[in-house]
């Protein structure tokens, strides 16, 4: 793409993706609804001014690593600890169920090929946390207890699902699954997200200690810490993690609740010196949080308008029988696999009925799994326009419930403390 157009295309993207979220906001629904529909709208689904160029694509990569810096940014591991077992269940479960009977229904119903169908089971696993963050971001929900469960539990569903998509693609091109090469990527991107964390708290110590000095020039915690972010995203895309695990380990190690704090009973002379250099300093957490957010809130909406031009709903067979079929068969496994998650951990309803639909949207993920498929002659034209009907549904409806469950909560407790 020449200059000169890239140009016009972005401003074309930021403009559409700004008028759009305020529409929305002005009718009553989260932002990120219209900023998925201005991709329908521009992208090649209705008026084709954009598509799904390499550079805009990198763009919106940027957007949703920075997006997810934010949410490690507010993220409390620990208190996320403290949820025990409840996000590692609803990840297992959202997981399984979708890829089980996404592979039941395709193979035994449909009589599709067992690689198409173990392809359809993992398109189905996806939850795209960008979008689950960013709607209940928007309704000032980020920071509920059923947030940090869905935080949780998506970002090991990430972290599942580039294991299976490594799994399903080997087999793909070989033929042969290697459970070997699968649990090596699996443990990389572990230990990646056991360390980066560590690693970059070191390094944002050192960064504090720079700029609190009167002889830097201007900008260099906003530049160290975009180099971090980014570097970061290189060294997860390099042991096989999503880019996006990256920009989430910085943003929890840059986050005023993220410590390592050794006891002094261990009598090493380092001990004071290491919980010094690990200890909060939400000065500077603040500082960041300040300078970084308008660079978020104008990448971030290219990553979600982004995914909207990718859903081109004019390949979709509108006409097709089979089509129409298999994605009403899809949508429901695809619904139910992530929404019967939510019930299996010990909560009041309301949280239960958010988290399961908090893991429903596919978005990009569920785009990537689809598009690899047919690509590699996997899967043929119906059944990723099947797929896309399913992606583009779980992907724009559960924010509209989870604002009217919400909605619905609010009024109830108004009208108990008005009769009380």
């Amino acid at each position: 793409m020449e200059a000169h157009n890239f140009f016009l295309m972005l401003a074309i993207l930021l403009l559409a993706a700004r008028f759009l979220s305020e529409l929305a906001i002005r009718i009553g629904v989260p932002a990120v609804i219209g900023e998925l529909a201005a991709g329908l709208i521009i992208g090649p689904s209705l008026l084709g001014l954009v598509s799904p160029d390499a550079t805009m694509k990198l763009l919106a990569e940027i957007g949703i690593i920075l997006l997810l810096f934010e949410v490690g940014m507010d993220t409390d591991v620990f208190r996320l600890a403290k949820a025990g077992s409840k996000p590692i269940v609803v990840a297992i479960a959202g997981v399984v169920f979708p890829f089980g009977f996404g592979y039941l229904v395709s193979h035994a119903m449909f009589g599709m090929s067992l690689l198409a169908s173990l392809f359809i089971g993992g398109t189905l696993t996806a939850t795209s946390i960008g979008i689950t963050v960013r709607v209940l971001t928007d309704l000032q929900r980020r920071n509920s207890d059923e947030a940090q469960i869905v935080v949780g539990a998506a970002v090991l569903d990430d972290i599942v699902g580039v294991i299976l998509l490594a799994f399903l693609y080997q087999f793909a091109v070989s033929g042969e699954m290697s459970l070997a090469a699968t649990g090596k990527v699996g443990a990389y991107i572990v230990l990646f997200m056991l360390i980066s964390p560590i690693a970059a708290k070191f390094i944002g110590y050192i960064i504090a200690h720079f700029e609190h000095r009167d002889n830097t020039a201007p900008g260099l915690l906003l530049t160290m810490t975009l180099s971090l972010i980014m570097l970061f995203s290189y060294l997860a895309h390099a042991i096989g993690a999503p880019e996006i695990m990256g920009g989430f380990a910085a943003g929890i190690a840059m986050s005023q609740h993220f410590r390592i704090s050794l006891s002094e009973r261990l009598g090493l002379p380092f001990v004071n010196r290491i919980n010094r250099i690990f200890a909060p300093n939400p000065a500077l957490s603040h500082q960041l949080e300040t300078q970084m957010r308008p660079l978020i809130h104008t990448f971030t909406p290219l990553f979600f308008i982004m995914v909207g031009i990718s859903l081109n709903l004019k390949q979709v067979d509108w006409s097709s029988v089979f089509v129409w079929g298999l994605s009403a068969s899809l949508l429901l496994v695809a619904v139910g696999g992530k929404l019967v998650a939510g019930y299996l951990i010990k909560e009041p309803r309301l949280q239960q009925a958010i988290i399961g639909l908090s893991m429903i949207p596919r978005g990009e993920v569920g785009l990537i799994f689809a598009q690899l498929g047919y690509s590699n002659g996997i899967l043929d034209a119906q059944i990723y326009a099947a797929l896309l009907i399913v992606i583009a549904l779980t992907t724009v409806v559960p924010p509209f419930i989870i604002k009217w469950l919400y909605q619905r909560e609010a009024a109830t407790s108004r009208l108990t403390q008005d009769n009380a």
